[in-house]
């Protein structure tokens, strides 16, 4: 084991996107970074060789690779100071065209993976005494468009579970923080992060639904978003002593969807505020 004051961070999905984006970032800041990914030669390929580098197999939706891989981790640098939950992928179409079989891949890895990930890490963090778990939401964690019912459904569960966390770990010194993006120029519009249904319905041709993966296809590369300069942005946040906040929009569109949606939201409920909260039990 070796013995090293600096910060270990765990990266899921560190093979391209915004996990690669992390693991250079951190390594740039002198961190120790095990890198995970399903082929984590890929990792080696798009990094090289370093002592502060652990490129580690670790397929989400398999418990024993789950397993395996932290106990390497602890084996090599004896902690782990920094979860990042980033692996993940979308699919997009209407829901009527998504499978059982798609609906549960989809949360296998983007949900159930996050979850298992996340259980494994636990127990030595509580040890420790100490630990921060970044999930990896997206601007879909607080706000759907059409075709997005899949992709922005896990995104809603992974920013519950965040939230849940930061409230359950606490009394450990753990805390939670889920990272919402808005787009950046990584490759998830590109064909090995994004899927559309199988059997895709010709009534849906032309209409909302079809739009978030029409967009995708456009918008290609095309992002404004520096995906590096978001990556050392979380990196500041998760490095710096103060608590972490519970949400962290990222983007200028992040941000403005956040405070659309917080808008909407009050205005949708207020004409029913009085009637709906005047329902107690009549005790005469």
């Amino acid at each position: 084991m070796v013995q090293d004051s600096s910060p270990v961070w765990v990266i899921t999905g560190a093979s391209r996107g915004f996990g690669a984006e992390f693991v250079s970032v951190a390594l740039e800041h002198g961190a120790r970074v095990a890198a995970t990914a399903r082929k984590p030669e890929a990792v080696t390929n798009a990094f090289g060789i370093h002592d502060s580098l652990l490129p580690v197999a670790l397929d989400v939706c398999d418990p024993d690779s789950i397993t395996n891989a932290i106990n390497t981790i602890i084996d090599t640098w004896g902690r782990i100071d920094v979860l990042v939950n980033n692996a993940g992928y979308g699919i997009f179409g209407a829901l009527e065209e998504c499978s059982d079989v798609e609906t549960r891949a989809i949360y296998d890895t983007n949900v159930f993976g996050l979850m298992n990930v996340t259980r494994a890490v636990l127990p030595f963090m509580r040890t420790q005494h100490s630990g921060r778990i970044v999930n990896m939401g997206s601007m879909a964690s607080f706000a759907c468009d059409p075709g997005g019912a899949l992709y922005d459904s896990t995104k809603f569960a992974v920013a519950a579970i965040s939230e849940t966390l930061s409230l359950e770990m606490a009394p450990f010194g753990i805390e939670s923080m889920v990272v919402e993006p808005g787009m950046f120029r990584t490759n998830f519009f590109g064909s090995a992060s994004i899927k559309t249904p199988a059997h895709e319905i010709e009534a849906y041709d032309g209409t909302p639904a079809r739009g978030a993966m029409e967009f995708c296809v456009s918008h290609d590369h095309l992002q404004k978003g520096d995906p590096h300069k978001a990556a050392e942005f979380v990196y500041d946040v998760v490095s710096n002593p103060a608590p972490l906040p519970l949400w962290l929009p990222v983007g200028k569109d992040a941000y403005k969807k956040f405070e659309r949606k917080l808008t909407q939201m009050i205005e949708s409920v207020q004409p029913y505020k009085e009637a709906g909260s005047n329902l107690f039990v009549d005790e005469h």
